[in-house]
C-alpha cells in the first residue's frame, strides 16, 4: 500500500527483522494463495476473503482492515486501477483484465506489505510486457538498498529501467515507504531520481519498494470513493512491491515468495528464512 503519512525511521535489529520476515512469509503465502484464486468470475470480494482467511490462520491481522477507515484486507486495483482499489462482491474478473493485488499483514507487532499484479486468463502481450518491465523495476531498486548508498539511488535504478523499457507511464503521486512496528513510516522512497542524493541508507532500515507502472500517462486521480486511484487517460497500470531490510551483507527481501528464491539468487540478494 502506497503511504497517506509516516512517523520517523526506525533502526531494526536484526532479531526484529527476523520478526519482520516472519510477517512477510504471512504476506506471501496469501499473495501464493490469491495468485491461484484469481480467474474469469471471481469478485474481488472474494479475494479479499481468501487473503483474510490466510492471515488470521496464520495468527495475523490485516494491516489494511480499518486502516483510515479502508473496508478490506486487500487493495484489489483492476485494469486502469493503480492503487488502493477497494474490493466489492460488484467487481467481478473477466479474461484478459489485469488485477494488482496490495497485501498486508501485522504478525507479533511487526509489519508486511507486498503487491503483485496479476493476468486474468488469456492475458493481453502489451500488458504482460508492461508487467515485466514493473517487476524489473522493483528488483533493480531493491539492489541499489545497502549501507552508504542513498535513496535518489533506488528511484533512479527503477526510474530509468521504466524510462528506457517501453517508455511507461511512471506514476510519481505515490511511492513506497519505511514499514516496521507501523504499515507507512518514514522515508517516502521515489520511483525516481538521481543518484548519489538524498536520504543515506544504513543497515537496519527497512522499506517496501513499489513502482507503479502505466500504459499511457503518468498522471492519476483518486475517485469519489476516498481511495481508489486510476490512470486519468484510463490505461491500464502494474504495481509491484516487497518489503526489504538492509543488512551489512546487502538487501534481504522480507516478503519474498518461492518464486522468488532463483530471482533472489541471480541478483546476488541475501537470502531470507525459506
Amino acid at each position: 500500500m502506497s503511504p497517506r503519512g509516516g512517523s520517523g525511521v526506525q533502526i531494526k535489529t536484526p532479531e526484529q527483522i527476523a520478526k519482520m520476515r516472519a510477517a512477510g512469509q504471512v504476506v506471501a503465502r496469501a499473495l501464493d494463495t490469491l495468485r491461484a484464486a484469481v480467474r474469469p468470475g471471481v469478485s474481488t470480494l472474494e479475494l479479499d476473503s481468501v487473503a483474510e482467511k490466510v492471515i488470521r490462520d496464520a495468527g495475523a491481522v490485516p494491516s489494511f482492515k480499518g486502516y483510515h477507515g479502508f473496508p478490506g484486507s486487500i487493495c484489489a486495483s483492476v485494469n486502469e486501477e493503480v492503487v488502493h482499489g477497494i474490493p466489492t462482491a460488484e467487481r467481478v474478473l473477466a479474461d484478459g483484465d489485469i488485477i494488482s493485488v496490495d497485501c498486508g499483514a501485522i504478525l507479533d507487532g511487526w509489519h508486511g506489505d507486498s503487491a503483485v499484479t496479476i493476468a486474468v486468463g488469456e492475458a493481453r502481450p502489451e500488458d504482460l510486457a508492461m508487467m515485466e518491465v514493473c517487476e524489473e523495476s522493483m528488483w533493480l531498486g531493491i539492489a541499489q538498498m545497502r549501507p552508504g548508498k542513498r535513496l535518489g539511488d533506488i528511484g533512479f535504478a527503477i526510474g530509468g529501467h521504466i524510462s528506457a523499457n517501453g517508455g511507461y507511464g511512471n506514476v510519481r503521486e505515490y511511492g513506497g515507504h519505511g514499514i516496521g512496528t507501523e504499515m507507512h513510516m518514514d522515508p517516502h522512497v521515489l520511483n525516481y531520481g538521481k543518484k548519489g542524493r538524498g536520504q543515506k541508507l544504513v543497515e537496519g532500515m527497512c522499506l517496501a519498494i513499489e513502482p507503479m507502472t502505466t500504459l499511457g500517462s503518468h498522471d492519476v486521480v483518486e475517485l469519489d470513493d476516498g481511495w481508489t486511484v486510476v490512470t486519468r487517460d484510463g490505461g491500464r497500470a502494474a504495481h509491484f512491491e516487497h518489503t526489504v531490510a538492509i543488512t551489512a551483507d546487502g538487501p534481504m527481501v522480507l516478503t519474498a515468495r518461492e518464486s522468488n528464491r532463483d530471482k533472489i539468487s541471480q541478483m546476488g540478494l541475501v537470502q531470507p528464512t525459506w
